[in-house]
């Protein structure tokens, strides 16, 4: 079988089904190709036949052997009993006559004895010929069947339905028509469930450890992304990884869609928003509302018909939003960029938090976004 495996080494893939395609149970998706092993076929098959002569030939010397001892053992049989009648007719002759015939009887029943040993011997020989043969017959039938149910399996079907996905080699080509085929790596492709699919994502080191298994996630397509679908994640990878392009590490996460959808295909990109916190009952602002000075955060409130700088105590965060725990009301109006008189408005602290250090008074740190004009944005609950 060592020859079989370096063969193997050298098949070829002929033809492949389309990448992409929906399959049913039972279609083709591969052929590879049969020469390298129809030599090996020819000679396996030579040498059972061989074996099959040799077998046939054994069982027709044994039956003839066995049939030749058993009419050896009738003949000494007959031998015997006319020595026997010769003995009983010699009872009254003279000494002489009667002592030969004495002597042959002895002689015929020692060869009716001898044949009978010899009998069970040849039989016994016959048995271990058989054996032999058979034990070569079977094992050259066993590496026939072998040869024969490999050269069956290179046409490859599909056992189950799905889309094929070919694999890739090491060199991370997928495989196509030329490919080796290789016995250590027999897989050509692979037939996705597209029934469950999953999306692979890389979290950063600083947020991995707001991820958690259970979490909701949306799942936005970059191909459609007016598509939202629903997501969980289902695991959290333990230890992290040096990605291409990435200096800093990264951990895996896994995460299951919620139901099939038509537009998902296998190595598709998504965007995934993992929601790691829910707020219920909570005022919010916009991020850019929020300025810091002085290490306190502020926003700039109208009042009436006036602008004052607002202490608020700051919450949780997320992309577009803070929650402000205390300073602001339902209904309240914050300015989303910060006034040009901001120098001298009036600043309302918190009774409480840490009031403004001396050095921050009379001067306003705050981060400022660019909009098209200063607009105000209601406060409201999550």
């Amino acid at each position: 079988m060592e020859q079989l495996r370096k063969r193997w080494l050298l098949l070829l893939v002929l033809a492949l089904f389309p990448e992409g395609q929906l399959v049913k149970e039972g279609d083709v998706i591969a052929e590879l190709d049969r020469s390298p092993a129809a030599a090996k076929l020819a000679d396996v098959t030579l040498n059972f036949q061989k074996a099959l002569a040799q077998y046939t030939s054994a069982q027709l010397d044994s039956a003839l052997n066995l049939a030749t001892a058993r009419e050896d053992i009738r003949t000494a049989e007959y031998t015997l009993e006319e020595k026997k009648l010769a003995k009983e007719q010699a009872q009254y002759e003279a000494p002489t006559i009667k002592r030969q015939a004495e002597i042959d009887y002895e002689k015929a029943q020692r060869a009716f004895d001898q044949s009978k040993v010899s009998y069970q011997t040849k039989l016994k020989q016959a048995v271990a010929k058989m054996a032999e043969v058979s034990a070569d017959r079977d094992r050259q039938a066993n590496q026939l069947k072998i040869i024969q149910d490999v050269m069956a399996s290179f046409i490859i079907k599909a056992p189950a339905p799905g889309m094929v996905i070919y694999v890739r080699e090491w060199s991370g080509k997928k495989k196509g028509v030329g490919s080796q085929w290789q016995p250590w790596d027999p897989t050509v492709a692979t037939l996705p469930d597209l029934t469950q699919m999953e999306s692979d994502t890389y979290i950063n080191e600083v947020d991995v450890r707001k991820i958690a298994v259970g979490q909701k996630v949306t799942v936005a397509l970059d191909a459609d992304p007016t598509k939202r679908l629903a997501g969980t994640v289902t695991s959290v990878a333990n230890v992290g990884e040096q990605r291409p392009n990435q200096d800093s590490k990264v951990f895996e996460v896994k995460i299951i869609i919620a139901q099939a959808d038509t537009t998902l295909r296998p190595g598709m990109t998504t965007s995934n928003a993992i929601e790691t916190a829910s707020l219920p009952h909570v005022l919010s602002v916009p991020l850019e509302a929020v300025t810091s000075d002085g290490g306190l955060s502020f926003v700039y409130k109208r009042d009436g018909n006036h602008v004052v700088k607002q202490q608020i105590d700051p919450g949780v965060m997320n992309d577009n939003e803070i929650v402000v725990r205390r300073g602001v009301a339902k209904g309240d109006k914050v300015l989303l960029v910060p006034p040009a008189d901001r120098a001298t408005l009036k600043v309302e602290l918190i009774p409480g938090l840490n009031p403004l250090p001396p050095a921050a008074k009379g001067g306003d740190t705050a981060r400022s976004v660019t909009l098209p004009a200063p607009s105000p944005a209601h406060a409201r609950p999550r």
